[in-house]
């Protein structure tokens, strides 16, 4: 990974769904980058894992400038919970958080027709209720310059094929991120990230689900550029979005789908 400069060094960052995936690429890019940062999951497994790897790959000590919380966003008391622990670690009474990345969320391909209600729980949960209950719990320390950085997908601004409680939720978060921005403006920007396909072990799940019913190469063909996104390509629009260089970015929907949806 190139070093890049994108003026976050001292920051605060909380990052949702940070122990895999783009979370994770986008908590190593702010760590590089000298920001002290906060990756929020279910899994303490996992999250003992993400800060071995952040460790590895930076050289700096985690547990000091890389802390894991364990917190379920789709519980309302888990998401203040985990900003109250942030906020007593952080041990300023004045104490802001910088950037909160809400990257939690999953796919699941299912046509209307075979819906549950479970099924609507379980994904509205993650990728609708926990990025709002998480970004309420942030509000209170959200002030002058803190940005926000939700992460949507391509289905939220076309249509994809078998999905269409995913698209819906995606869908969701772009109303919520335009919306937002209006409420915290002037003070606290809010952008909103639009990935394509992966590589992610999210995407891995959905192939291993497709059971040979496409492969990787089939999903690589779909797109002008003949292949997928790396998840480091995104934490770089992830981190540049939330830069303070950006200052004048505000509701901004920002595609990275190497031309999906250019057609």
């Amino acid at each position: 990974m190139n070093k890049m400069n994108y003026g976050c060094e001292g920051l605060c960052v909380v990052i949702s769904g940070g122990t895999s995936g783009i979370g994770l690429a986008a908590a190593l890019r702010f760590l590089t980058d000298g920001a002290r940062v906060y990756i929020l999951g279910r899994s303490k497994e996992r999250g003992a894992q993400a800060l071995r790897y952040l460790e590895k790959q930076t050289g700096k000590q985690t547990g000091k400038q890389a802390v894991y919380i364990s917190c379920d966003v789709t519980k309302q008391a888990e998401c203040k919970a985990a900003v109250a622990k942030i906020a007593e670690q952080e041990g300023k009474p004045d104490w802001q958080l910088d950037i909160l990345v809400n990257s939690a969320g999953f796919y699941r391909e299912q046509r209307l027709e075979q819906l549950t209600e479970a099924d609507f729980d379980a994904m509205m949960n993650v990728n609708v209720k926990g990025m709002m209950f998480l970004t309420q719990a942030a509000l209170p320390y959200l002030r002058s310059k803190s940005s926000v950085v939700n992460i949507a997908s391509d289905a939220a601004v076309s249509g994809n094929y078998g999905c269409a409680l995913y698209c819906a939720t995606k869908g969701a978060v772009v109303a919520f991120t335009r919306a937002l921005a209006l409420d915290l403006a002037p003070s606290v920007r809010v952008n909103c990230v639009c990935p394509a396909d992966v590589d992610t072990p999210l995407l891995a799940q959905q192939l291993a689900d497709a059971n040979g019913g496409y492969t990787l190469a089939d999903v690589a063909a779909a797109y002008p550029l003949q292949r997928i996104a790396a998840a480091g390509e995104i934490a770089h629009v992830i981190c540049s979005l939330a830069a303070p260089a950006n200052s004048f970015m505000t509701g901004s929907i920002v595609t990275v789908d190497g031309g999906l949806t250019a057609g």
